[in-house]
């Protein structure tokens, strides 16, 4: 299947990075998928882009759609928490814009074989990066109920957590993304299964988060980001669910007043200093015109923060 990825609130993204303002800049696209809003950078400006991605199917694709680009495209398996040393390695310091589309992309939901789809039956992966070790279905067959309780409940704010693995443990072993969705629709109450766009959709979430560790080090990996912008450069985000979107709004807020000092105390004296300023006090979300063109985008919301180094 082709590698696609329809890009989630592009003209949004590309106004928060502030491409048109530095078209001669150098950009990260974090997360590259398909290369949607890496495209449109190249296209409006010329700039230099460079694209991150753990997929490899999501590299080679990109790599063969940009290629007309030349130098201006480079492509790097990796993973975005790392991006001080890939960006290191190809001999770039700093960059304009670095824009993190957290998900999971377009082409991974819709390559059932991926299995990270409830619509279709597929061995139980859900990997990234499929050189990876855990899986799905080893979280599913292998984690104790109580943990598999905890990260259904944490990672999916899912209501029925400790029901849904008790009857998966209780369904032990499951091989396909048909099991699992079997299970789980037995273990929602069918009250609440009228409620719901799908009974298995926040299981399903939280699982992949757990296999690909989504979560894990996210505060840190924004931290290091902001740090190989410009003077003016900007980190821009893309979050699906409530947890993300949580962590980056408290990261962006440190970053803007990161003083420790006790709130009675006169003066600062951590000497800690602000690395920049939030440009966006609420999430933008998808409005009418972008729900209409990608459904997908429905539960999007996107934050932005732009890195001012002080005056010595």
């Amino acid at each position: 299947m082709e590698f696609v990825h329809v890009p989630v609130m592009p003209e949004q993204c590309l106004r928060l990075l502030n491409v048109e303002g530095r078209p001669d800049g150098v950009f990260v696209d974090g997360t590259l998928g398909g290369g949607g809003h890496t495209s449109l950078i190249l296209q409006r400006t010329r700039a230099r882009v460079i694209g991150i991605d753990r997929d490899r199917e999501a590299i080679a694709a990109a790599e063969e759609r940009l290629k007309d680009y030349g130098e201006r495209f480079t492509a790097v398996w990796g993973n975005y928490h790392d991006i001080a040393d890939i960006l290191m390695r190809t001999n770039v310091r700093k960059v304009d814009g670095i824009l993190l589309d957290l998900g999971v992309s377009s082409h991974q939901l819709d390559t059932p074989e991926r299995g990270f789809s409830f619509h279709a039956d597929a061995p139980l992966d859900m990997r990234m990066d499929q050189s990876a070790t855990l899986t799905a279905k080893e979280v599913v067959n292998t984690y104790p109920e109580e943990k598999l309780a905890r990260i259904l409940f944490e990672y999916g704010e899912e209501k029925w957590a400790r029901r849904i693995a008790q009857f998966i443990v209780a369904s032990r072993p499951l091989e396909t993304t048909m099991d699992l969705v079997r299970v789980i629709d037995k273990a929602v109450p069918k009250a609440v299964r009228r409620e719901v766009s799908h009974p298995a959709r926040r299981s399903f979430q939280a699982i992949r988060i757990e296999v690909n560790g989504e979560l894990e080090g996210l505060r840190e990996a924004l931290e290091s980001a902001c740090g190989c912008l410009n003077d003016g450069g900007r980190l821009v985000v893309i979050t699906f669910h409530s947890l993300e979107d949580r962590i980056v709004k408290q990261t962006f807020q440190k970053l803007q007043d990161p003083c420790i000092c006790p709130p009675d105390a006169p003066v600062c004296v951590c000497g800690r200093k602000p690395l920049g300023r939030v440009l966006t006090r609420k999430p933008e979300t998808a409005d009418e015109q972008e729900l209409s063109a990608n459904m997908r985008s429905r539960s999007a919301k996107v934050r932005a923060f732009e890195r001012r180094i002080a005056e010595e």
